[in-house]
């Protein structure tokens, strides 16, 4: 049984397409574990297994692969690329305290990159830079990227060594050796005449980030003396620990260089999950401040950060130990929901491989199937020990599209697919919006909206169209009319008879106010109600174009009744007869939902921002520098404005600009945009 102390539990994190997912294949295959390495484009990898990713050929799930190397268990969590995928990165980073940021040697510092170590934030970080068996690979361009967008923390472990276009091996910063490869094989040699010059130049940027790490040091580096080998390795496991030494590596997957030495690198470098700070919890029987310690001695105390449904094996649920040790078949208490929850068998999962085990110590990941209540981000803690902590927080969707079943009789189908699909992934929601009758999917783009459907239609067998949904207008008035409404009907036996006098005008700060100012008895009390019902039934749908009414006041000021032929019924329908005779003379008009939009983008997108935003009728509230030369821009757009901007951010950025967007009230449309609804209206 591994212990606390030498696990390494590692997001594995890039841009689409550096190679992240075929480095854990070679990762594996260097710790014997893997005889063949698998190919992305071939569908046969170990950790991109699921249905969606085979087809697509891009990571859309997290894998969990552990590794065993040096006496170390390493976790490797294979995550998306892809933005749209944040949901899994932020799954796979909350319960790693490192990451393995792969970069391409070819593209370099990507969009995906910062990402990745925005996603990092102060956790212990290593950089591999992959495919330097390119042609095109510039390993030094590289590492002058890496300074210059994160700084002095870049040290470079290795430099890479070619013969030609042919990478045939790496300078080890840290020995001052070469390691050459001929196949298969592997030997350290003295550093060629030729590479000492740079060989160098990489010595002095790792001894200058080791010199950052205490004041010791630095002080040894400005008096110019050598520090020794074991000095080099104490400050670094240091720096790396606390975020001011990042290694990097150099290497590629495909001639399988490099590999063995970043599995040395994070064994004997990256930090235990016991080398990390407590987690502060709160008891839930007295409100007491605790530390949630990763010490298999301390109450148990495990984090569900994600969660697979399967129509197979059921609910899978992965967990982080995050204190004591976890048995199988042992009764958990789940903090969130308040209810006690058995866990059965318990498993280690390398990609879809399930190694049943009966122990799961603290700070290490593993998996059980079936659980009842628990969901994504909930604690299961030892009964006498009910803890909560801080919930997981995901970012809101961004991107809505209306979606319906291409089958009549299927929405039950979407409804049960999308519920369970709702229990994987905390970053997409439904809703019904019964103005438009619509039911409207958010996600975090296109290409996330894309994936949930298609895993609706494998999972659950049921085929789904996307459109944009319809924008829920209203109307309202911005005159003052008073109408008369007879409705008077005579047939055998009782007739019916309801007479009404309304003024209506706009109301301020109301969705509707009804008043009554009748003199006389003319309309007596009991029909009132009638008469404001009539009112509020026919504000469902207005005049010009069929949307709620709103922001209307009512006044009842005269009229007349029959002793015999008037009924609440009558004069409801005369108030409807009133306001649909007096709602076109009282200068009628079309609102459009309005809200406030805030985009962060680096500080040389403001201009581009800006002028989309104004292009979308929006008006700028203000602009606040953040930092890292990035600025968050406010703006009032109306909503139909931005159905498609998550996509065109995406393009007009990079991908390096984000938003949000909350819809806070209605606003008069102009004449061209009202015209347009009216127009729309009448066609549908």
């Amino acid at each position: 049984m591994i212990n606390t102390n030498d696990l390494r539990n590692i997001a594995v994190v890039s841009h689409p397409n550096a190679g992240k997912t075929s480095l854990v294949e070679a990762m594996l295959n260097k710790a014997g574990l893997l005889e063949r390495m698998g190919k992305v484009e071939d569908g046969n990898t170990v950790s991109d297994y699921d249905a969606e990713e085979i087809k697509r050929g891009i990571s859309v799930n997290t894998s969990v692969i552990p590794i065993e190397w040096n006496g170390k268990k390493i976790n490797l969590l294979d995550t998306p690329g892809t933005a749209d995928f944040v949901g899994e990165q932020i799954q796979a980073s909350s319960v790693c305290g490192s990451a393995l940021i792969v970069v391409s040697g070819k593209s370099g510092v990507s969009v995906g990159t910062e990402r990745a170590w925005s996603m990092a934030g102060e956790k212990a970080k290593i950089v591999f830079v992959n495919k330097l068996d390119d042609i095109k690979a510039d390993y030094a361009k590289v590492i002058e990227q890496l300074n210059d967008t994160f700084g002095k923390c870049i040290a470079p472990f290795t430099f890479p060594i070619k013969e030609g276009d042919k990478l045939t091996g790496f300078v080890d910063v840290i020995k001052m050796r070469t390691k050459m490869f001929t196949g298969e094989d592997a030997t350290y040699q003295e550093i060629p005449d030729d590479f000492k010059d740079i060989a160098n130049r990489s010595r002095d940027i790792l001894l200058e980030a080791v010199a950052e790490v205490d004041e010791e040091l630095m002080q040894k580096y400005f008096d110019g003396e050598e520090f020794t080998e074991d000095e080099i390795k104490k400050a670094l496991r240091v720096g790396i620990k606390d975020g001011t030494v990042v290694p990097v590596i150099c290497g590629s997957v495909h001639a399988k260089i490099g590999i063995t030495h970043l599995l040395n690198t994070i064994a004997d470098y990256m930090p235990a999950p016991n080398e990390f700070s407590y987690i502060e919890g709160v008891m839930q029987t007295d409100g007491d401040i605790v530390e949630i310690k990763c010490d298999e001695n301390e109450p148990v105390v495990l984090q569900v950060f994600k969660t697979v449904v399967d129509n197979y094996i059921g609910k899978m649920s992965y967990f982080k130990v995050l204190s004591g040790k976890i048995k199988a078949d042992t009764t958990l208490y789940n903090s969130q929901k308040r209810k006690e929850e058995k866990i059965g068998k318990l498993f280690f999962l390398r990609g879809k491989n399930q190694i049943a085990t009966d122990e799961i110590v603290a700070g290490d990941i593993g998996a059980t199937a079936k659980l009842t209540i628990a969901e994504t981000g909930d604690l299961l803690c030892a009964p006498d020990y009910p803890v909560e902590t801080e919930p997981m927080k995901f970012p809101k969707p961004v991107l809505s599209l209306a979606i319906m079943p291409k089958s009549k009789g299927d929405e039950e189908k979407i409804s049960t697919g999308l519920a369970k699909l709702l229990s994987e992934d905390k970053t997409f929601s439904i809703e019904r919006n019964h103005e438009t009758h619509e039911s409207v999917i958010s996600g975090i783009g296109e290409q996330h909206i894309n994936v949930i459907c298609s895993k609706l239609e494998n999972k659950f067998g049921v085929s789904v169209s996307l459109q944009e949904p319809k924008t829920p207008y209203r109307e309202a008035i911005k005159g003052k009319v008073k109408i008369e409404g007879k409705y008077k009907k005579q047939s055998g036996g009782h007739g019916q008879y309801g007479h009404v006098w309304i003024e209506f005008e706009p109301a301020v700060g109301a969705e509707f106010i009804f008043e009554e100012n009748v003199f006389g008895g003319a309309v007596p009390k009991q029909f009132f109600p009638a008469v404001e019902k009539g009112i509020r039934d026919s504000m469902k749908e207005g005049i010009l174009a069929g949307y709620p009414v709103v922001n209307l006041k009512a006044t009842l000021l005269d009229g007349s009744y029959h002793p015999v032929d008037s009924s609440e019924m009558a004069f409801k329908t005369a108030a409807s007869m009133a306001f649909k005779e007096g709602l076109p003379k009282a200068n009628p008009v079309i609102l459009e939902p309005v809200g406030t939009v805030k985009v962060t983008v680096p500080n040389n997108y403001t201009g581009d921002i800006t002028g989309d935003l104004n292009k979308r009728r929006g008006r700028i509230l203000g602009m606040t520098p953040l930092e890292n030369n990035a600025t968050e821009i406010e703006a009032i757009v109306p909503a139909d404005e931005m159905k498609k901007y998550a996509t065109e951010l995406k393009a007009l950025t990079n991908g390096r600009g984000v938003f949000s967007y909350d819809v806070t009230n209605y606003e008069e449309a102009p004449y061209n945009v009202a015209e347009k609804v009216i127009a729309n209206s009448k066609n549908q």
